[in-house]
Parts: structure tokens; sequence; C-alpha cells
């Protein structure tokens, strides 16, 4: 009997272990990311009360214009250009960085440079 493994289960798995150690303060929030097939998000959480400081996804209007489609490489530089400038909005300049149990590649790896170049220090 052949199983299919279920990737997004393993994810999700691989996301717990790491929020054990990753955990968002007020002083430095958490930068959690979520990634699907036709979009990716991003948030900047505080984890010591619950909140989200700031978000960002390939679904707000300003890049969903530019961007036909929301779950490429380019789409995800943007996202996180948009997330560094919120951010510097709010005062937020460091970070914790949660990948969300996706591998650091691709358009996970092409959000988090850009954060960084838009002034997110992670």
């Amino acid at each position: 009997m052949i199983k299919k493994i279920d990737k997004n289960a393993d994810r999700k798995r691989r996301h717990l272990r790491v929020r054990k150690k990753v955990i968002g303060t007020s002083e430095r929030p958490r930068l959690c990311v979520y990634r699907s097939i036709a979009n990716i998000s991003v948030q900047i959480i505080d984890d010591s009360v619950g909140h989200t400081l700031a978000s960002a996804s390939s679904l707000d209007k300003a890049i969903k214009a530019e961007f036909a489609y929301g779950g490429n490489v380019e789409a995800a530089k943007a996202v996180g250009k948009l997330i560094g400038e919120r951010a510097a909005e709010k005062g937020i300049k460091e970070v914790v960085f949660d990948r969300g149990g996706y591998p650091y590649h691709g358009r996970v790896k092409a959000l988090a440079d850009a954060a960084r170049e838009a002034g997110l220090d992670f």
C-alpha cells in the first residue's frame, strides 16, 4: 500500500519545532512568513501580547495591481519591500525571522532579502 506524504503536516511540525525557540517580544517582534501556491504573506507579531503590528501580502492592492500572479519571486520581493516600509512607519527596526517551516529558498529568501534592504535587521 502506497501512502502519500502530507507535506503540509511536515511543514507544520517543523514550524512548531522552530516556534519553541523563536519568540517575538515588544523590543524585537517576530516576522512570520506564510507561503501558499498563489500568494505570499508576512506579519510582524508581538507574541508577548499576541498582536499583529504590521502585515503585507501579495493580495494587497498596490502589489496586486503590479503583479498579476502573487506566487513568484518578483511578488515576494515586492512584499518584502512593503513590509520593510510598513515596519519603518511603526518604528520597528529589529525582528526575529520565522520562516514558517518553509525552506529558506526561493520566495522566502527573496522576501527576506528585500525586507533587509528595506531596513529591517535580522
